[in-house]
């Protein structure tokens, strides 16, 4: 079977990112946060690289990756919006703000919009319960959120 010239490139990126770490089963969380960096997720290509490299089943990549919140397995968009959904932000109104993302965007959590241009995270606890509700565009935290604030803050990401 032919590789697709996505594939192939993910390959070789991977296998370049791979030269700057010694074959050590314990530097798999620093070479998945660069895979992660370079891709803005961590492709199923990449994966089997770093198996192949530290011999390390692809079960066990997995399983890391799935484990910490800060990996993803998925592309995100341009403008990746995190909305806290832990408690402190629950209560204080947090699932209003993921509704209105939800009708806005015309996507779901885990999805990306058909531009590419944004993306939906529902997290758990984003560390600024004192600022509840609370989302982040990329690493933009927005505390006290209102939904007309998400609409302005929206706003501004789409004509960009």
């Amino acid at each position: 079977m032919e590789e697709k010239c996505v594939d192939k490139k993910v390959k070789d990126e991977t296998k370049e990112i791979l030269k700057n770490y010694p074959k050590e089963k314990d530097k798999l969380i620093a070479i998945l946060n660069d895979i992660q960096e370079r891709f803005g997720y961590i492709p199923k290509q990449a994966q089997e690289e770093v198996s192949e490299y530290l011999s390390i089943p692809m079960a066990q990549i997995y399983g890391v990756i799935t484990f910490y919140s800060r990996f993803t397995l998925s592309p995100k968009g341009k403008y990746n919006i995190s909305i806290c959904l832990g408690t402190a932000c629950f209560v204080k109104g947090s699932q209003n703000l993921l509704d209105r993302a939800k009708e806005r965007l015309q996507i779901e959590p885990g999805q990306v919009t058909p531009d590419g241009k944004f993306s939906i995270d529902d997290v758990r606890c984003v560390g600024a319960c004192g600022l509840a509700p609370v989302f982040m565009v990329n690493d933009e935290v927005y505390g006290n959120a209102t939904v007309k604030e998400f609409d302005e803050v929206i706003d501004k990401y789409m004509k960009e």
